[in-house]
């Protein structure tokens, strides 16, 4: 973390700049405006992400009225006003959300610059906090992870699984592991490889419903819905000539939750349409029934994301680059 920097003082720069020989003190004045300079940075980059300068102080070992007279100052010195002042908290104005853009890339470096001695080590070190959706976190993830811990002892990882959309850079996360398409933004990204899909449902429910045999069989079956993707409660495909089709399903249950929609399916209440890291042991072991394996459900690409594709640290770099390796062919028996 950023240290504010000291004037003066036996620990400060200006007696450092004394014990190393310096005849004229007034020679570090400048020294001691960048480093100024820099801190005001950083502290701006950090009131914007927060939208709190109490936040922010907090996050940099400032009070507020601290952190507040600084960022006037730097108001005063640019000649232009950085943020609009609610009750509600703090944003950017127009200008202060270009000066935004410009100061997060020179932190971004600084903090790149400081991964350097890590970069040129061989063993990649410090904390490094990881996030995905819970099904895949709790079933894939996971076991990934493990290895890749023993693989990197000097990683310390912080795991947190969440079915929703989280922001990076205010959740302080260092990569998140995301399926289907991304909405274009300033995030890095890694393609990492497919998650498929599969129609299935128990052997019971088949004895009493019937198997379909073509996708608009499926109108009259009891439909099991994830309520997050595949387009609700109608259901895509891809056909063995290469047609696309698609049809309208309803049934007892809707959820956004696919361990409670694997349940179910086992359970004999309805079709469900699961990714097959989800389904695979259920199938391998007889509970569960693949259907229309002629026809395919869209493929979600899967993407390793970060806060920015600049200056990204070490630690993420390898990770994502050790992801890559682990989607081929086939990854979800596994």
């Amino acid at each position: 973390m950023w240290a504010w920097p000291a004037a003066s003082g036996r620990n400060g720069p200006l007696s450092g700049a004394r014990r190393a020989g310096l005849r004229n003190p007034g020679a570090i004045a400048p020294i001691l405006r960048a480093m100024d300079r820099l801190a005001a940075l950083h502290l701006f980059v950090r009131v914007c992400e927060c939208g709190s300068f109490t936040r922010a102080a907090d996050d940099l070992g400032l009070t507020q009225p601290t952190a507040t007279k600084h960022i006037a100052q730097l108001e005063k010195r640019l000649g232009a006003r950085l943020f609009h002042r609610s009750t509600r908290g703090v944003t950017p104005t127009e200008v202060g959300a270009a000066y935004y853009d410009q100061a997060k890339a020179i932190v971004l470096a600084l903090e790149e610059a400081d991964h350097l001695p890590a970069l040129m080590s061989s063993r990649v070190q410090g904390s490094l906090r990881i996030n995905s959706s819970v099904a895949f976190g709790r079933r894939v993830l996971v076991p990934l992870v493990l290895r890749y811990m023993q693989q990197h002892p000097g990683v310390t990882l912080d795991l947190g699984f969440e079915d929703r959309y989280v922001n990076l850079v205010e959740q302080g996360i260092d990569v998140a592991l995301r399926m289907g398409r991304l909405a274009d933004s300033t995030l890095g990204a890694r393609y990492l490889g497919t998650n498929p899909w599969a129609l299935v449902a128990a052997p019971g429910y088949l004895a009493e419903a019937g198997t379909p045999r073509r996708p608009e069989e499926l109108a009259r079956h009891r439909a099991l819905i994830y309520s997050t993707v595949q387009g609700d409660d109608r259901w895509h495909f891809g056909g063995p000539d290469g047609r696309t089709s698609s049809v309208a399903v309803k049934g007892p249950l809707r959820s956004n939750n696919l361990s409670a929609l694997l349940a179910a399916a086992r359970a004999g209440m309805g079709v469900a349409a699961l990714p097959l890291y989800v389904a695979h042991a259920s199938l391998a072991r007889g509970e569960l029934v693949p259907l229309l394996e002629r026809h395919t459900l869209p493929a979600q690409p899967i993407h390793a994301v970060y806060p920015s594709p600049r200056q990204v640290p070490a630690k993420v770099l390898s990770f994502v680059n050790w992801l890559q390796g682990q989607f081929d062919d086939g990854w979800w028996a596994r």
